[in-house]
């Protein structure tokens, strides 16, 4: 996990104040109509919708937006029927393994723009399995290492059923079955503990050592370029760049 939830915490404090907040929540709504109208309005029933909540309350998602998107997807509103999942697999510089995950109206278009951003970047886009294999999904919260007691944030985490507490750099990663990702947020915030970010994200397996500065910025620069697509949901990489060197070309 090293140098990959301080991506984590980095990308969350620019997506926070972003001025393309407005994409960012249009998104956020995209995810959480899609989750409705799959699979009910009920978060409490609805996994997909309760983790699509639980993200754009991440962002600090206006509730009016969000209680707006769930009335539309769980209404006989079109908007988001046409939308499906898509997933995209291939590599970015030093081999490292990227997964997309697109809500597409136009698989061909979306498609074609996630190749030619491959392409631009020094990456290519594989085939389907090519790398799915090397990512879990998890329910994930971060938490600042310098504002908590690890110990308490242990136990608090604990009580919310969370697996596992890792340090990481200047990042504490509580890690968490994907239904279990709210109660664990609720339990880290009830203690009194400020989180930095709590979403289902896929978690890679093994990592990618990518220490160069260069490639560093290469691989950083084709991620924010898939983020960058109106249709792209999120990014996962299973590169391991140092803090300092994430840090330097994250800035």
């Amino acid at each position: 996990m090293s140098g990959h939830s301080k991506w984590s915490t980095i990308k969350h404090k620019k997506g926070a104040a972003d001025a393309k907040r407005g994409q960012l929540f249009t998104k956020l709504s995209k995810a959480i109509i899609v989750a409705a109208k799959e699979g009910g309005p009920d978060p409490g029933a609805n996994l997909s919708l309760q983790n699509a909540i639980e993200k754009a309350r991440s962002y600090s998602m206006p509730k009016d937006n969000i209680e707006r998107a769930i009335a539309r997807g769980a209404g006989t509103d079109a908007d988001g029927a046409s939308y499906e999942t898509v997933i995209y697999e291939g590599y970015g510089p030093d081999g490292v393994a990227v997964l997309v995950e697109a809500l597409t109206d136009n698989r061909n278009r979306t498609a074609s723009d996630v190749r030619h951003t491959f392409a631009k970047n020094g990456g290519n886009l594989g085939t389907s399995g090519a790398v799915a294999w090397l990512f879990e999904r998890r329910g994930v919260v971060l938490v600042d290492a310098e504002t908590v007691d690890e110990d308490e944030l242990v136990l608090a985490a604990a009580e919310g059923g969370a697996d596992d507490v890792e340090r990481d750099g200047s990042t504490f990663v509580v890690s968490s079955a994907p239904e279990s990702l709210a109660t664990v947020r609720e339990a880290v915030q009830a203690a009194g503990i400020e989180i930095q970010s709590a979403e289902l994200t896929m978690i890679p397996k093994t990592t990618v050592e990518v220490a160069e500065e260069v490639s560093a910025r290469k691989l950083i620069r084709l991620i924010e370029a898939l983020e960058d697509n109106d249709d792209v949901q999120e990014v996962s990489a299973n590169f391991d760049i140092p803090e300092q060197v994430l840090e330097a070309v994250a800035g």
